[in-house]
């Protein structure tokens, strides 16, 4: 389990360049596998272009109270990098102003930005119908300044998403790190003490499930089944929603490839597993990104590439969602993640 990020090692994966220097060369440059490009050439789908505007997702900063083993945000406590209230001032103008229905505050642990609370009671005067927070769960045990969050969310009617690698104890602290799962279940009981993830609540609970090695996600539906019962067998716990995400082959994840030499099977089974059903509902087509100092991207992978929308509106203080609707969405080969089998969105499986 890495201690710190690929910025504090100062490795260069934590440069966007590198990355995409890997995934455009090798087994992609000399045609063993067809571009992303390429394949929904293929099949008719290239260019790929969004649809109206659904869901705004907003990254609040890259720091975070855990250093997971396949964060695609290279998220750490060393990660300094927040949202400020300036930022968060264009934020809410969009907000007010835009057609979409979900907001999407993401992180690093986005409870940790010093403005999140104002920026959260701020919002939620907008009229969203679906407010979501992603939780790593263990921010609400870190300290007693994170101890009321279930509160919180309960009084601003939050939906709470949160990372669980699995129900074991085992595979949890593998992925995200020693005592991260005793962690996770104390705060499941919080948030269920008070309604969260309990049959019928309108306190919405989902959990988020990443494979922990170099292979796809179970069937989804499966895999719920099986966390629900394990976790209310062992601990009394509800949820709602199993998220089955499949890992992209971006930064922290791409260096774990790498190291264990697993990077070219793994681009073979993404390109292999190509579900063109899958693209006409990958999230970049409904969705867009906000990174912390406010620049905007098609989804929160690209933001992590440093792959810009393709538009002449770059930055959320010159929003304007007439001249962003219809782009062309900005691809390159991790984009294989999002289309593989049943697809996968920060929704879950799309196919």
């Amino acid at each position: 389990m890495a201690l710190k990020s690929l910025h504090k090692r100062q490795s260069d994966l934590a440069n966007s360049e590198r990355q995409l220097e890997i995934l455009s060369n090798g087994i992609f440059r000399n045609g063993d596998l067809p571009t992303f490009k390429e394949k929904i050439s293929e099949t008719g789908q290239f260019p790929l272009k969004t649809r109206k505007l659904e869901i705004l997702q907003i990254n609040l900063g890259y720091m975070c109270n855990q250093v997971c083993s396949h964060c695609h945000v290279d998220a750490g406590p060393d990660r300094k990098e927040i949202m400020t209230r300036e930022t968060m001032g264009y934020c809410l103008d969009v907000i007010k102003q835009t057609g979409a229905h979900t907001l999407d505050l993401t992180g690093g642990a986005p409870e940790m930005n010093p403005h999140f609370r104002w920026f959260v009671e701020e919002a939620s005067k907008a009229g969203i119908k679906d407010f979501i927070v992603r939780s790593n769960l263990t921010i609400i045990e870190a300290n007693n300044g994170y101890r009321d969050l279930p509160e919180f969310f309960k009084m601003h009617q939050i939906h709470v998403v949160s990372s669980m690698p699995h129900w074991t104890r085992g595979k949890t602290d593998k992925q995200r790190g020693d005592g991260v799962f005793d962690k996770s279940i104390l705060a499941l009981k919080r948030l269920n003490a008070i309604g969260y993830g309990i049959p019928d609540s309108p306190l919405r609970l989902d959990l988020v499930y990443n494979p922990s090695g170099a292979f796809l996600p179970a069937n989804q539906t499966a895999m719920e089944n099986d966390f629900k019962n394990a976790l209310l067998k062992d601990f009394g716990i509800h949820f709602h929603n199993l998220y089955a995400i499949t890992n992209l082959p971006i930064s922290r994840f791409l260096d774990y490839l790498i190291a264990s030499e697993n990077y070219e099977d793994y681009m073979y089974q993404l390109v292999e597993s190509f579900n063109p059903n899958a693209v006409q509902n990958v999230m970049c087509t409904n969705t867009l990104s906000v990174s912390w100092d406010g620049y905007l991207f098609d989804c929160d992978f690209n933001q992590m590439l440093e792959l810009p929308v393709n538009s002449k509106v770059k930055h959320i203080s010159e929003y304007n969602e007439a001249l962003l609707e219809g782009r062309s969405i900005v691809i390159s080969q991790h984009c294989y993640g999002c289309t593989a089998g049943a697809g996968s969105s920060c929704q879950g499986t799309v196919a």
